[in-house]
């Protein structure tokens, strides 16, 4: 009897245990990695104001996209072709965003866009804000002048000494180029690229600096334009280190710090193209930009 009331205190008491531990919690899902393309649409950011990279323009010629923020405007140029590109390859619908210049990456950090491919530099400080995809494109430094300027035979940046220049504001060309070059009068920045263009053909400015896409786009619309072009030689803008360099020369995609499944989607599609790719791609946005 004592043996029997012995068990059945024991039972009671593994009952009682159990009912204190309760069932075992059912294991969570993994939480599945942030992309921004969830819904089949990748969001992307630019100026639309940065000929030949991107443009505004009133119609649809030459695949250029509608512009979501800005009814009845489309935007076209070298980022929204590699944005096709990218969203072709991953089966994604592609949606354009206009926004400021020093609006952008801020704009990934909020996941109001889910990129930002707008020529921008992978200069480390930039890498510190977001993550970046890329390079899309190796844009050389330049400064870009007039054909009667006193500085049009300039083999060097100390031959622009003493020179009124200007270039966009948040630029490497702004804050490290500009700089380098000594007696050099540096004017406010320009907001926009355009702005940056327009000082120069108005003559506010003697020369800019910016990239060799950029000029290139410019000089296309003006013959009176003159791209100085040091680059190889002693004479060019110069850097601490080829890493230094190859930062600010090469373009990249800002995505969301961490993002790293929509990074590598970015660049697997990128990994299949060949700097002779993008500058054959290149070379066909300057040729469809729009006269302004």
């Amino acid at each position: 009897m004592r043996r029997t009331t012995a068990i059945l205190l024991a039972l009671a008491l593994i009952l009682a245990l159990s009912a204190c531990g309760g069932a075992p919690a059912a294991e969570t899902p993994a939480e599945t990695a942030f992309t921004g393309v969830e819904d089949g649409v990748l969001t992307v950011g630019m100026e639309c104001a940065y000929a030949p990279y991107n443009w505004m323009q009133n119609d649809d010629a030459n695949g250029a996209v509608p512009i979501s923020n800005v009814p009845g405007a489309y935007a076209n140029g070298y980022d929204v072709m590699i944005a096709q590109a990218i969203c072709e390859a991953n089966g994604w619908q592609l949606e354009i965003v206009s926004s400021a210049w020093d609006s952008l990456c801020p704009a990934v950090q909020s996941r109001s866009m889910d990129a930002n491919i707008a020529g921008q530099s992978m200069t480390a400080e930039r890498m510190a804000e977001v993550d970046m995809a890329g390079p899309y494109y190796y844009a050389t430094i330049v400064c870009l002048t007039t054909r009667d300027s006193a500085f049009a035979s300039a083999a060097s940046i100390a031959e622009l000494a003493g020179g009124r220049c200007t270039s966009q504001s948040g630029t490497i060309w702004y804050d490290s180029c500009l700089p380098q070059i000594e007696g050099a009068e540096i004017l406010p920045p320009a907001d926009t690229a355009p702005a940056m263009i327009m000082a120069l053909q108005t003559g506010s400015v003697d020369f800019v600096c910016t990239d060799l896409p950029t000029a290139m786009g410019a000089a296309a619309r003006d013959e009176n334009l003159v791209i100085l072009d040091f680059s190889g030689t002693e004479g060019d803008f110069q850097f601490s280190s080829d890493q230094e360099r190859a930062e600010n020369v090469n373009i990249g995609i800002s995505v969301l710090k961490g993002n790293d499944t929509l990074r590598e989607a970015i660049d697997a599609v990128l990994s299949t193209m060949s700097a002779d790719d993008f500058n054959a791609l290149m070379d066909r946005a300057i040729a469809i930009q729009p006269e302004v």
